[in-house]
């Protein structure tokens, strides 16, 4: 089975260029400096999943032409991968009610913030419609495709990231466990993040990255979640291990299963 994935964003929660930076990274002209909120696309057969669906979804959307979706994972509730849940309205009213895979917790929470589009009894008319679907840390189905979650923690917040076939996605890891790392192993494709140079509270830093693809050994590694920190792509991508990549918005990843 071919599976398509579109790096719809690959920055951090403020995107790049931050906003009022004078960073030279911020004001870089190379197209691959520029990064929405981090999320993906992911296409097999006839079916449009996205995950994660942040500030810039609406944005994202436009941009790569994207006429119908299937359903949306969400990773967790911070607000650069969910605020952009009110622009389902387009799909919800071409597809009915959107499917959403999530956790309980994340569920519970998306409800409370986004209640006048969870709740149906205080539903604001032209809300978007969404089917929640609760997923936990095993193995599920979404259509033919087999999906399994990878709980790795952002910081002290227990997340997941998903892995399809012979493709991981992990955004927002700090930490992951021997159990989980037994997940990733015979990867054609790993994605992970690493914000910057010096270490983060919450995040993978590139040091930290890779050496978590060393120990994995996936045939190509594409880095996500990048801030301008990091520095410029084409000075960064010249130091990066063998078949190490930092991603860029609108680049396509092809891996037939």
């Amino acid at each position: 089975m071919n599976i398509k994935i579109t790096f719809l964003g690959t920055g951090t929660s403020q995107g790049i260029p931050v906003i009022n930076s004078n960073h030279p990274v911020c004001l870089s002209t190379d197209y691959r400096d520029k990064r929405l909120r981090v999320s993906i696309l992911v296409e097999w057969g006839d079916f449009v999943y996205v995950v994660d669906c942040g500030p810039d979804f609406r944005y994202q959307m436009l941009r790569a032409n994207v006429t119908s979706i299937n359903g949306v994972l969400i990773t967790h509730e911070h607000a650069d991968h969910v605020a952009g849940l009110d622009d389902l309205r387009a799909y919800s009213f071409q597809l009915g009610a959107v499917p959403i895979y999530a956790q309980k917790r994340v569920l519970k929470i998306l409800a409370n913030r986004f209640d006048y589009i969870f709740n149906d009894t205080n539903k604001y008319p032209g809300a978007p419609s969404v089917k929640q679907l609760e997923i936990k840390n095993k193995p599920f189905f979404i259509k033919n495709l087999e999906v399994i979650p990878i709980e790795i923690t952002h910081g002290k917040l227990k997340i997941f990231g998903f892995r399809f076939q012979n493709i991981a996605y992990l955004t927002d890891v700090k930490t992951i466990s021997t159990t989980e790392k037994l997940k990733l192993k015979n990867l054609d494709v790993l994605v992970i993040n690493a914000v910057r140079h010096k270490p983060h509270h919450s995040h993978l830093n590139l040091e930290e990255a890779l050496e978590i693809i060393s120990e994995l050994k996936p045939k190509k590694t594409y880095l996500t979640h990048l801030s301008h920190y990091l520095g410029f792509h084409a000075e960064i991508e010249k130091t990066l291990p063998q078949n190490v990549y930092l991603a860029y918005d609108e680049l396509v990843v092809e891996v037939d299963g």
